[in-house]
């Protein structure tokens, strides 16, 4: 492999010109296709699988009118001190509204709203009552004129007095990252000039990364209507691919220094360089992959199409990585070198580069000298950090995540007031028979000790089948309510089916929870046989699996600590705490293992590289933190401020999973990678690059570390060297 891309990166490098026009001619492509194609949708969201989801089904078929996955609103109106919803002037107002959703703006994507005089939606108090709107469309698919219909139909009620307020998933926006985004970008622009010196070589990898994302980002949102891809798709794939785009570029651009420095000519230097360092980046971008690909195991399609999409995006970024980035090198000329560096490299010919101690060397040799003590350190430090993860609760949130600034969580909260905190979280009970069954479903939900109302059957047009409504007693995301909800289900047959937003959550979470185990053992357990063909090598993956496994816990307890507890909140943004996404813990695993292994390869590969080449293991270790400490901390610090910019996001979600995976990368690259894997390196000595005679002779030889292309640049050097590389540049 190492030969292979060592042709691909020279051949890029002399005809850079035509790589260079290949890419730009690519991303005005997926940026033509991006601008022609339809707005993206939120995507359809289906667990399959899951009694919930074939409620939905059911419904569909049995009263195909409903829209059942269509955006609901819910107008909440709250009479004034001393006076009541059902008085002759509040009731005017509420009946106003009603009819302008029916007539006004947007009224073609409603399919129907509730009159709460005639459906009794009235509170026992008489303070409170709400009107139900049901689209016909998504959220995100509502137009304009629809969503602000709804937001302006309470305006006249507010001047009257009343005191308005709209809850429901119709109100549902595509999220905004804000300028979190841009700063992340300008800190990683500032790392890049600080490590490499030269303006040129600190924006080379933003470029590339920029066009990288660009085409990946153009390609998913031109395919966004065919392969029904969701706005958070999108928001993914630009999160990794900048991140790793960055880091890739750096890595190869690292190495052509270095290269340079010890006297190659820039095209050898370009060839090597993408050799050893993109031999790294191959492997360490199919561990991403392997990651993000494996979420199909989980069986939700919108995880797998996320997935697949931020998998496509990570792969443009290693092939930018291995062409682009030389043929842009080719261009650089001695731009790419800081100026004191210039003139000895391409001034009175090339001097081989002096080994000097640096901070990674200096790091390296104290944690040789205390394993012991940093690795102990190290892990109790997570492992103290990891705590909180103990007490996970998961769910999907709703409009009670919401800050209480907004209008979704005032309603939510004058409904939980008004009507009981289960009134937020109904549970719609499909009944796939005649009036007689779903009569003695009623009158046996309403035994049950969780149920605070239970509304009479509404059956279809042919009568085969009815919905009944079910309010809790307790809140959506409750324990009671999940128990309500199993205990309606055990005591029903397969004609009895519960669905509903909060059931959808309940057996989305359950979901979660069962291909968690599967996931984590496919994923780790291929790319525990990839990185054994990286570093021949039993003990070194297994010390990088346990290494991510501890990084990735720590980091969820810091999640639950800030997000669930409340901890730091306000300095992280987080307005208002409640339970874990279901597919936070899932999501995590998959990406961090990806990003992880990023790092010990990069790092662990300039090890190996040592060791191979005859130095002893605690030299090995010292040689690999002086030539990769600085790009692997200034790598990490990129990555973290590309994840971090994305917490100013709008959208809980997107601001949760930028400070998890931001987090997660600070302790994998900085305690696990840094600090833990010296130290065990240091206590294993020679046994950490042990593999046995049997399973070295079954496994291919992939040369990351660059031996059969040193052996092979040797070659060329002997006298038939020159026809040799003839051979070389025409191939």
């Amino acid at each position: 492999m190492a030969t292979f891309l060592y042709r691909l990166g020279r051949g890029a490098f002399r005809r850079r010109g035509l790589v260079a026009l290949l890419w730009v001619a690519l991303l005005f492509a997926a940026g033509f296709g991006a601008a022609t194609a339809t707005a993206p949708t939120s995507g359809s969201f289906s667990i399959p699988g899951t009694e919930a989801q074939r409620a939905f089904d059911l419904l569909d078929e049995k009263f195909p009118g409903m829209a059942a996955d269509g955006a609901t609103a819910r107008i909440v109106v709250k009479a004034p001190e001393g006076a009541k919803v059902t008085d002759p002037g509040p009731k005017a107002e509420v009946e106003k509204i009603v009819n302008g959703l029916k007539t006004g703006p947007g009224a073609e994507q409603i399919a129907s709203v509730a009159n709460p005089y005639e459906v009794q939606a009235v509170s026992q108090d008489g303070s409170t009552t709400y009107i139900s709107a049901k689209y016909t469309v998504s959220g995100m698919e509502l137009k304009d004129a629809a969503r602000d219909a709804l937001k302006e139909s309470g305006e006249d009620a507010k001047a009257a007095g009343l005191n308005v307020q709209i809850g429901g998933d119709a109100l549902m926006v595509a999220p905004e990252t804000g300028s979190g985004e841009i700063i992340g970008i300008l800190v990683a622009a500032i790392v890049l000039v600080i490590t490499f010196g030269s303006l040129v070589a600190a924006g080379l990898p933003l470029l590339t990364a920029i066009i990288g994302v660009g085409i990946g980002v153009s390609s998913i949102t031109a395919l966004a209507n065919v392969l029904d891809l969701g706005n958070t798709t999108a928001t993914l794939a630009t999160m990794i691919g900048l991140a790793v785009g960055i880091d890739y570029a750096l890595f190869i651009v690292s190495r052509y220094r270095a290269e340079l420095a010890d006297g190659r000519d820039r095209d050898e230097a370009a060839g090597r360089a993408t050799g050893t360092a993109g031999s790294a980046v191959v492997f360490a971008g199919l561990t991403v992959v392997i990651a993000l690909v494996g979420l199909a195991v989980v069986n939700i399609p919108m995880l797998t199409k996320m997935g697949v999409a931020a998998a496509g995006t990570v792969v443009i970024a290693v092939l930018v990585a291995l062409t682009l980035v030389p043929a842009i090198l080719g261009f650089a000329g001695k731009k790419v070198l800081p100026a004191g560096e210039k003139s000895r490299l391409f001034g009175k010919g090339k001097a081989a580069s002096e080994k000097k101690a640096n901070g990674g060397t200096r790091w390296a040799r104290f944690v040789l000298r205390r394993p012991v003590m940093v690795l102990l350190a190290g892990v109790i430090g997570l492992g103290i950090i990891a705590v909180p993860a103990s007490k996970l609760e998961m769910g999907l949130p709703d409009d009670g995540a919401q800050p209480v600034s907004t209008t979704q969580r005032q309603a939510y909260d004058l409904l939980s007031e008004g009507f009981g905190p289960g009134f937020n979280g109904p549970l719609m009970v499909v009944v796939d028979g005649d009036k007689a069954l779903a009569d003695s479903t009623v009158d046996r939900i309403k035994g049950l000790e969780g149920v605070a109302a239970v509304t009479p059957p509404t059956p279809n047009e042919a009568g085969d089948a009815a919905v009944i409504t079910v309010i809790p007693k307790d809140r959506p995301s409750s324990t009671q309510t999940e128990d309500l909800v199993h205990e309606i289900r055990d005591g029903s047959g397969k004609d009895v089916l519960v669905t509903g937003a909060t059931a959808m959550n309940i057996d989305f979470s359950q979901k979660m929870n069962d291909a968690l185990l599967p996931y984590l053992a496919l994923v780790v357990g291929l790319a525990f046989l990839l990185l054994m063909l990286v570093f021949r090598s039993i003990l070194v993956p297994l010390k990088a699996a346990l290494g991510f496994l501890l990084s990735v816990v720590a980091a969820l307890g810091a999640v639950v600590a800030v997000f669930q507890w409340g901890w730091l909140g306000s300095v992280f943004g987080v307005e208002q705490t409640g339970p874990i996404m279901s597919m936070m813990p899932i999501f995590m695993v998959g990406v961090v293992f990806g990003l992880a292994m990023d790092y010990e390869v990069f790092l662990v590969t300039r090890m190996r590289e040592a060791y191979v080449h005859g130095e002893r293991p605690g030299q090995a270790v010292v040689t690999g933190f002086q030539y990769s400490a600085r790009v692997v901390v200034a790598a990490a610090v990129i990555m973290i401020a590309v994840f971090a910019g994305f917490m100013g996001a709008s959208d809980q979600m997107v601001k949760m999973i930028g400070f998890g995976l931001a987090v997660a990368v600070f302790f994998d690259a900085f305690v696990v990678r840094m600090a833990i894997v010296p130290a065990v390196l240091a206590l294993l000595g020679h046994r950490a690059w042990w593999l046995p005679k049997w399973l070295d002779r079954m496994l291919p030889n992939v040369d990351v570390e660059g031996e059969s292309l040193r052996k092979h640049l040797e070659g060329e050097s002997s006298p038939e060297g020159p026809d040799k590389d003839r051979e070389l540049v025409s191939a």
